[in-house]
């Protein structure tokens, strides 16, 4: 089979993108595929200089009017048994350009979607971005074959393109970097010295960026509840983008600034050295499009407390402990971080035999996302696509997200 994925432009920086286009590459490479990857060039984006919203717009022409262009003077020239693959159904401006052709669409999280909508309360999209997200809705929803990462996506999925399609599977992530495993004490001692902060005594770990559903505000919420009723003093390292203005404010009222502390710019083998020592993982994410960090603190045998909704608790499974969402309502929130503290208490005291147990768990949680299993599903599929089988899949009802951030 002839595979050509479109990817993301590399000067958009993505992080995460980038490593699974690789590893979605590197697995049917390995299973004999001929594999192509097209990206927009930046042609229009190297004349925006330092200027980043010059260079957004010009971002825009390079990947919507410059890419299609180049890519419909080469369309006749791929073998018959080449499968399309658009690996982000943000990418669905150029899905017409395969709709009749072998193609397939990968879709992760519909947040920006249903923000653009007005389903989502946290955040709202400005009047350029909905335009955007129509076009990316306008041309996903020409497409026949998608494979969602979890149920969430795919009930989001057809909660927009509200129509019958020829196949709409699921198949989750799998680790898109290795995970280098590190003694509990080895890791601490290391990354204390690399980050210049005592963690002999173990530490509460977040792992994310500053999108509004990563809730960084709240991790702070729920460790100063914590801390307000436990005689434990465990630092909170928070590592990941430059905290915002607003997370720098709510750690500088903070009682407990002094052992809050945010990390950034840490290469890979470090964050796996801050998973392996880590007492607990703390994810109290609003929402996710799959929740890596979930599945990387549990292989580097982390216990991981995260919010129990989609698809957070379709990832962490029965291996992770959960709280609720973060309510949006004032008066309710003291409560909720009360409630998740006591969660955090339960953890950090389980006995040695009880934490053990659930070390197990997440390991053998984590063989669901191993990277043979994942390739080998993903190669099923995209075999079925190319020589125009059709999947037996299960009817989700229209018209409804799969849930309402309220």
């Amino acid at each position: 089979m002839n595979i050509v994925f479109f990817s993301h432009p590399l000067f958009l920086n993505h992080q995460s993108m980038p490593r699974y286009l690789n590893m979605l590459a590197n697995g049917m490479q390995r299973k004999g595929h001929t594999i192509e990857i097209l990206v927009p060039k930046p042609l229009f984006f190297k004349l925006s200089g330092n200027n980043k919203f010059l260079g957004k717009w010009l971002g825009y022409i390079d990947q919507f009017l410059i890419f299609p262009v180049q890519f419909l003077r080469r369309r006749r020239s791929f073998p018959e048994n080449t499968l399309f693959v658009i690996t982000d159904h943000a990418l669905g401006p150029w899905v017409p350009m395969v709709r009749k052709l072998p193609h397939i669409v990968h879709c992760h999280d519909f947040l920006a979607q249903l923000s653009a909508v007005g389903k989502i309360e946290q955040y709202t999209t400005g009047w350029s971005g909905r335009l955007y997200q129509r076009l990316i809705r306008w041309g996903y929803s020409q497409a026949q074959y998608f494979i969602s990462a979890s149920l969430k996506t795919k009930h989001d999925l057809h909660y927009f393109i509200n129509k019958e399609v020829v196949v709409s599977e699921v198949v989750y992530n799998t680790q898109n970097r290795p995970l280098i495993k590190f003694k509990v004490e080895e890791a601490r001692f290391q990354l204390s010295n690399y980050i210049g902060v005592n963690l002999k005594a173990g530490y509460m770990l977040h792992v994310g960026g500053n999108l509004w559903y990563k809730n960084r505000e709240g991790v702070i919420e729920i460790y100063e509840s914590w801390r307000a009723n436990s005689d434990n003093r465990l630092p909170l390292i928070l590592v990941g983008e430059q905290p915002s203005k607003c997370l720098l404010e709510k750690k500088e009222i903070s009682k407990y600034k002094a052992d809050i502390h945010f990390v950034t710019g840490l290469p890979d083998e470090e964050v796996n050295k801050a998973y392996c020592g880590a007492s607990l993982l703390l994810f109290p994410s609003y929402a996710e499009g799959f929740g890596w960090p979930i599945i990387e603190a549990m292989e580097c045998g982390c216990p991981v407390v995260t919010t129990g909704e989609a698809p957070m608790n379709e990832v962490g499974g029965s291996a992770a402990f959960y709280i609720p969402r973060k309510p949006l309502e004032k008066s309710l929130q003291d409560q909720w971080a009360s409630i998740s503290a006591e969660v955090i208490s339960k953890v950090l005291n389980c006995s040695a035999l009880e934490r053990e147990a659930h070390l197990l768990n997440g390991y053998q949680n984590c063989m669901r996302f191993s990277s043979k299993v994942i390739i080998d599903d993903f190669e099923s599929i995209y075999l079925k696509v190319v020589n125009k089988g059709k999947l037996n899949t299960t009817t989700l009802p229209i018209g409804t997200p799969s849930s309402k951030f309220i």
